[in-house]
C-alpha cells in the first residue's frame, strides 16, 4: 500500500481548513477508502476536537518520531468510521522538533498503512505548513469568499508550487484543488462576498468544492462529527461530492473537479458549471 499524500492548507486562519480536513477525509473513508487524518498545527491542535477524539489521544507525532511509541499506539481509530484514524499532533513540544527527518519517518510508516493521508496544515506560511505541504501530491487550498482570505490563498499556491518535495525532485507537479466555505448566494447578491467568478479570476485552479454558509457545520465542529458524516446537510452532500469528484478524477484523469458539486438548486448548478468552465479556458490560454 502507498498512500496518496493531501495536504489541506490555506493562507489566512479560521476559513474551515480543519473542519475540511476532518470532513473531507470522513468523506474518502465513506467511500471505503483508508484514511488517515494528521495534524500538523504543533501547539495549537484542533482535529481531535473536532473528530471528537480528544480525550482517547495518548501519544503523538513526536512520540512516534522520537521512537516512544509506534505507529499503532498513536493512531485513533474513529468509532462511527472504522477505516478513518486520526495521528495528533503535540500541544506542548516546540516547532521546531517538526524537522525533515522526523515528518519522512513519520509519513513513511504511514504511506504503508493507508490509502490516503490528509495532512491539517497551520495556516499561513510558518515552519508548521511548510512541512505539511512538503509531502504532499495533492493539495487542497481552502479560502472564504472575502478579498483577504482569498488574495493569501493566492500567495500559499506560490509556495506549494516552490516548496514540495515533489518541485524539489522535479516530479510532476503537486495537483491543486480550491474549496470555497461559507459561500452565500443571498450574500452575494448583496454585495457581501465575493462571487465565485471572481475568486476563480484570481485563483485559477480546479473548483472542487463549494461549502455553503450553514450553522450545520459549526454544530458538527462543535459536536466533535464531521460534517460529512450527516449526508442530510447542504455541506454533507458539498463534501460527500467532492469526495467522489476527487476520486473519479484521480481515478480516471478526468478533470471532475470542474463539474459542480450537488448543494442548492438548479439555477446555482448551471452557474457554477459555467463559471467552472470559464475558469478552464482561462487556465488553458495563462498556460499556452
Amino acid at each position: 500500500m502507498s498512500a496518496t499524500v493531501i495536504t489541506v492548507t490555506s493562507g489566512k486562519g479560521g476559513v474551515g481548513k480543519t473542519t475540511t480536513t476532518a470532513a473531507f477525509g470522513a468523506a474518502l473513508a465513506l467511500e471505503g477508502h483508508r484514511v488517515c487524518v494528521v495534524d500538523f498545527d504543533m501547539g495549537l491542535r484542533n482535529l481531535d476536537l473536532v473528530m471528537g477524539v480528544e480525550k482517547r489521544v495518548v501519544y503523538d507525532f513526536l512520540h512516534v518520531a522520537h521512537g516512544t511509541a509506534n505507529l499503532s499506539q498513536a493512531l485513533v481509530r474513529d468509532k462511527r468510521v472504522p477505516n478513518l484514524f486520526l495521528l495528533a499532533t503535540s500541544q506542548t513540544a516546540d516547532k521546531e522538533e517538526l524537522t525533515h527527518e522526523a515528518i519522512d519517518h513519520v509519513m513513511n510508516l504511514l504511506r504503508g498503512e493507508f490509502d490516503y493521508i490528509l495532512c491539517d496544515s497551520p495556516a499561513g506560511i510558518e515552519h508548521g505548513a511548510m512541512m505539511a505541504l512538503h509531502h504532499a501530491d495533492h493539495a487542497i487550498v481552502v479560502c472564504n469568499p472575502e478579498m483577504t482570505s482569498v488574495r493569501d490563498a493566492d500567495r500559499i499556491m506560490g509556495y506549494i508550487a516552490a516548496r514540495s518535495r515533489r518541485a524539489q525532485a522535479g516530479l510532476s507537479p503537486v495537483r491543486e484543488h480550491l474549496v470555497v466555505t461559507r459561500y452565500s448566494e443571498e450574500r452575494v447578491r448583496k454585495g457581501e462576498m465575493l462571487s465565485l467568478e471572481t475568486i476563480q479570476d484570481i485563483l485559477v485552479m480546479p473548483l472542487l468544492a463549494v461549502v455553503p454558509e450553514s450553522d450545520s457545520v459549526l454544530r458538527s465542529s462543535n459536536a466533535g462529527r464531521p460534517a460529512s458524516l450527516d449526508g442530510k446537510t447542504d455541506a454533507g452532500r458539498a463534501y460527500r461530492a467532492a469526495a467522489r469528484s476527487f476520486l473519479a478524477e484521480t481515478r480516471h484523469g478526468i478533470a471532475q473537479s470542474y463539474r459542480a458539486p450537488q448543494m442548492a438548486g438548479a439555477g446555482f448548478l448551471s452557474a457554477l458549471t459555467e463559471t467552472a468552465q470559464r475558469g478552464l479556458l482561462r487556465r488553458l490560454f495563462r498556460h499556452a
